[in-house]
């Protein structure tokens, strides 16, 4: 009897009213997805958008989809449902296509006429926020309030980031350790105490920059201010010094596997394959891992400060400088001398023992912690199976506290360093990474708001049409150059830039029929070339951060430093260009190009570059 009355109460049950779902705004011609819940099982659900009617049929939830809305007049435009005898209608505000663009456009305008990304992005989100609202008083007005409150908020609730952001700080919070206790120093003192002729100084400085691979801002510091005795025992120029440490820094940084960089890169690329419904299953930490081999500027670059300290040859004005150095005189002629950073913060504490393990120990746990980790959380039954299913977040945040837990307890166990010395080097390191972390926020904040406003779709239909998709790697590879040069951030570049470029890179694919796994070699090509077209910028750039940092650590003017070092960064960047990027787009493995890069770069060398001369070079 009471299954009975409640079969006939189902049944006399009223169905679920006919709703539409829009997106925030829509842009004129650009499609749009709409959603119409509520639908019988099966049935056709009719669609009227600006006089234009289109079909779909509800799936099992009762839900049609309709990918390929287009609405061509701006303002309030009614959409209306219609599914058997049921009709149901809603608003949606369509805008120019060309407002999208005008989130990015302002943020890089911004960039580059006050030299400072982040009142770039925050104006950028705050335009964004805005247009999301209405172009009036109180839609600006809570445009601004919105865009701190609902969307920095929303970037920071996401647990993928806050694991980014925790791991960025936690590398951050090592590098503090160990270098205050002495196992950096260690292993730079180990190398250069090798170090006999000009030759094997300059080869030592880049063993050096390799093994700090960790971190930029490290290597640069640690690097400039402990090898210029050496260099200047053997006469080497301060501007050959501050080109060596510059050139293995942020290119060791941006491509080694664990280092400060890749939770910025990754979270970016995180971000960016959401913005892509078909990428969206894809892990970020895989497609940064496929991207490596088409770094070719940051693997050229590297490269190529070996082939010059190896063959001691140099060109332009280096060779001058060099020539001048062997002469006995390794500083600029310029009045203007950078004075050499000092600090306690940026060399070991004074009075304690110099062990390599304190820092290699470490290193090699956070490594394997990382690895372990990567394996464990991974299934399937090939290695390359496991890592794609792998959690790299969690691993990432399981080796960065290894590491800290590590470093600390060799540190206080030894008695180098107090607990609370201890925790002070770790909060310099921490302290030292929030900036980027401020930026790297703003980026996401800034990307989810490119994504309401559909600039990647706006992007796609304008340009997928019109691309070659060969070249689209090596037009973002020179768009981000020109952006890192003119602003002096690459991290900032790499922000503004990779949420756009992902879906750009795979509707230009999808144009040309090969979104698939033939032609992911253009994905793959097109995220290397957004993160090392900025660094090839911000090393041209005279007001990048690194670049000055380089000239500072280095003891050199920074003027002399930036003279010197942009004709082989020129050089390189061109052989990254024209031998990797542009090859690559067109299928060529990028195991070729490299190979082929590497012996243009000799042919450069053996060509136009001359040796300074070897009076005084030997220490005896």
């Amino acid at each position: 009897m009471i299954l009975a009355l409640v079969a006939a109460l189902a049944a006399a049950a009223p169905l679920e009213a006919l709703e539409v779902a829009t997106p925030v705004i829509g842009l004129a011609n650009v499609p749009v997805l709409v959603n119409v819940t509520g639908a019988t099982a099966g049935a056709t659900v009719r669609l009227s958008v600006d006089a234009i009617n289109y079909r779909s049929t509800a799936d099992s939830d009762g839900v049609a989809t309709f990918t390929d809305v287009i609405v061509a007049n701006v303002g309030q435009v009614a959409i209306v449902a219609f599914s058997g005898g049921d009709r149901t209608e809603a608003g949606l505000r369509v805008i120019p296509g060309w407002v999208s663009i005008l989130p990015a456009i302002l943020a890089i305008g911004i960039a580059l006429l006050f030299r400072n990304v982040i009142p770039a992005l925050i104006v950028g989100l705050w335009i964004g926020a805005t247009a999301l609202k209405s172009f009036s008083p109180m839609g600006f007005f809570e445009g601004l309030l919105d865009s701190f409150q609902v969307f920095v908020t929303a970037a920071l609730v996401d647990s993928d980031c806050i694991s980014i952001v925790l791991f960025s700080m936690m590398m951050g919070g090592m590098v503090g350790i160990i270098t205050r206790n002495g196992g950096m120093a260690s292993i730079v003192y180990k190398i250069v105490s090798r170090a006999k002729t000009a030759v094997g100084g300059q080869v030592a400085v880049w063993l050096m920059g390799m093994m700090i691979f960790f971190d930029d801002y490290s290597n640069t510091l640690v690097v400039g201010n402990t090898a210029r005795s050496l260099t200047d025992h053997l006469r080497i120029s301060r501007e050959k010094l501050a080109y060596i440490v510059d050139s293995t820094a942020a290119p060791v940084a941006c491509i080694a596997l664990v280092t400060t960089w890749i939770g910025y890169e990754i979270g970016l690329v995180q971000d960016a394959l959401k913005a892509v419904p078909a990428l969206a299953d894809q892990q970020a930490y895989a497609v940064f891992l496929h991207s490596i081999p088409y770094s070719f500027y940051p693997i050229l670059a590297i490269v190529f400060v070996l082939l010059v300290g190896l063959t001691d040859r140099d060109f332009g004005p280096m060779y001058k400088a060099e020539v001048r150095a062997r002469g006995g005189q390794v500083k600029p002629a310029s009045n203007d001398d950078t004075p050499a950073m000092e600090g306690d913060e940026l060399e070991a504490k004074q009075g304690i023992p110099l062990r390599a393990a304190n820092a290699i120990v470490p290193i090699v746990a956070m490594i394997v912690a990382l690895a372990v980790s990567l394996v464990v959380s991974g299934e399937g039954n090939s290695m390359s199976e496991i890592l794609g299913s792998a959690d790299p977040y969690k691993a990432m945040m399981h080796a960065s506290f290894v590491g800290v837990l590590v470093a600390a307890t060799l540190t206080v166990m030894q008695r180098i360093m107090s607990m609370h010395e201890t925790v002070d080097a770790w909060y310099g390191g921490v302290r030292a990474t929030l900036f980027g972390m401020i930026i790297l926020i703003l980026a996401w904040t800034l990307s989810d708001v490119t994504q309401e406003l559909n600039t990647a779709g706006y992007l796609v239909t304008i340009l997928a049409d019109s691309l070659p998709v060969a070249i689209v790697p090596a037009i973002i590879f020179v768009l981000a150059a020109v952006t890192a040069f003119t602003t002096g951030t690459s991290w900032g570049t790499m922000g503004i830039l990779m949420p756009l470029i992902v879906p750009l890179a795979w509707a230009v694919m999808g144009t040309n029929g090969i979104a698939d796994a033939g032609g992911m070699h253009v994905l793959y090509s097109s995220v290397a070339s957004c993160l090392a077209g900025a660094v090839w910028g911000d090393h041209c750039s005279p007001i990048s951060d690194t670049t000055v940092l380089s000239s500072v650590a280095s003891g050199c003017n920074h003027i002399e430093h930036v003279r010197t070092q942009l004709p082989y960064a020129v050089v390189v960047g061109a052989v990254a260009l024209f031998v990797g990027t542009i090859p690559g787009g067109f299928g060529m493995p990028p195991w070729v190009s490299l190979v082929l890069g590497v012996l243009v770069l000799v042919g450069v060398l053996r060509v136009i570059g001359k040796k300074p001369g070897t009076g005084a070079a030997a220490v005896s």
